[in-house]
């Protein structure tokens, strides 16, 4: 039996173009800046979304680190939301590594107010540490794939921006937001001074994130990238991926976010499974277990090929990609009806 990963969309594999264009990929010392592929990769991208220049790294979660570390100075103090992925998610590395302090702030699905991240935004004196960035999310993940108002961030950014403060945007899924919303990927960029996101989830790329800004910004990038290992050789390997996954994976994110659609609808009517419809915006669907243990659906969807994940003590996400078609949402269903009968 053919295997079902609605666990992320990370799992997603290369499409036969991208094999064809990493085996065929021109490439050079990306260290010297000699990667012709890793460079028309971070002129393509500076030029889709409005900023002078983008830095190439293996994973979204060093996009963000070398972001709040070229931002930020140590025992500064950075403005997340409370369920932000770079304060969440990715294992302590701002304050591990960046030395930073973290506040966080509750949202509305992922906006934070921009009043109260005003009243917070500290200048620092003998006692207090400094606000040395504001970071936001696009989409917002543990929101349920939520796509962040393009008002509200600009309402954040204004605020900053009149502080003197930078604001970085984790923009992992926000080309899931551009096609939920029909905003174009350099308006939402425009709502930060740095925008990080991943070729490697919806995009299909096997690997890789992007970090775009000013060029002086990129420029000090490279050195916190290089500090943190991220420096890398003959990339444009894996850069042709990117470059194709940016041409011809686009404009198919909405397919997936019209499967997740199904899938919440069909499991919110079924009973047993509580969701949120008004939270489905792309292609995360978060489900509330009212009396089955997640855990147990978990091992008992494994056993019929599907592979689940369990969030929490009551909750279970699932993910929709380009290796999840309209047979495998079915499948899915079908395995809820059996569980239902089941008892």
């Amino acid at each position: 039996m053919d295997r079902i990963d609605l666990r992320s969309d990370t799992v997603t594999l290369p499409s036969p173009r991208m094999r064809q264009a990493m085996a065929e990929a021109p490439v050079g010392d990306d260290q010297y800046g000699e990667d012709p592929s890793v460079n028309r990769l971070q002129e393509r991208i500076a030029e889709l979304l409005g900023k002078e220049a983008a830095l190439f790294v293996p994973s979204g979660v060093m996009a963000n680190l070398v972001a709040v570390t070229t931002h930020t100075r140590p025992a500064e103090e950075v403005i997340l939301e409370e369920w932000a992925h770079t304060s969440r998610f990715e294992s302590g590395g701002i304050g591990s590594l960046a030395h930073v302090l973290t506040r966080t702030l509750r949202s509305d699905r992922g906006l934070m107010d921009a009043d109260e991240i005003a009243r917070w935004i500290s200048s620092g004196n003998e006692h207090t540490p400094r606000t040395g960035l504001v970071c936001v999310e696009q989409t917002h993940n543990f929101h349920g794939g939520a796509v962040v108002p393009l008002d509200g961030l600009r309402r954040i950014r204004e605020v900053c921006h009149a502080r003197g403060v930078p604001v970085h945007m984790d923009g992992a899924r926000m080309w899931n937001a551009v096609a939920a919303s029909g905003v174009s990927g350099a308006d939402y960029a425009a709502c930060a001074d740095t925008v990080s996101f991943c070729l490697s989830k919806g995009l299909c790329a096997p690997v890789g994130s992007l970090l775009c800004g000013p060029a002086e910004f990129i420029a000090r990038a490279r050195f916190a990238r290089k500090r943190l290992g991220g420096g890398m050789r003959q990339s444009g390997v894996i850069a042709a991926a990117g470059l194709v996954a940016l041409r011809d994976m686009r404009e198919r994110l909405a397919d997936d976010h019209v499967r997740a659609r199904r899938i919440a609808e069909r499991l919110a009517s079924l009973g047993g499974f509580a969701v949120d419809l008004a939270a489905v915006q792309t292609n995360i669907v978060f489900v509330r277990l009212e009396k089955l243990d997640p855990a147990r659906v978990v091992e008992a969807a494994a056993k019929d090929g599907l592979l689940l994940y369990a969030t929490g003590p009551q909750q279970i996400r699932f993910v929709t990609h380009h290796d999840v078609d309209d047979d495998d949402v079915a499948r899915l269903l079908q395995f809820r009806e059996r569980l239902a009968a089941r008892g």
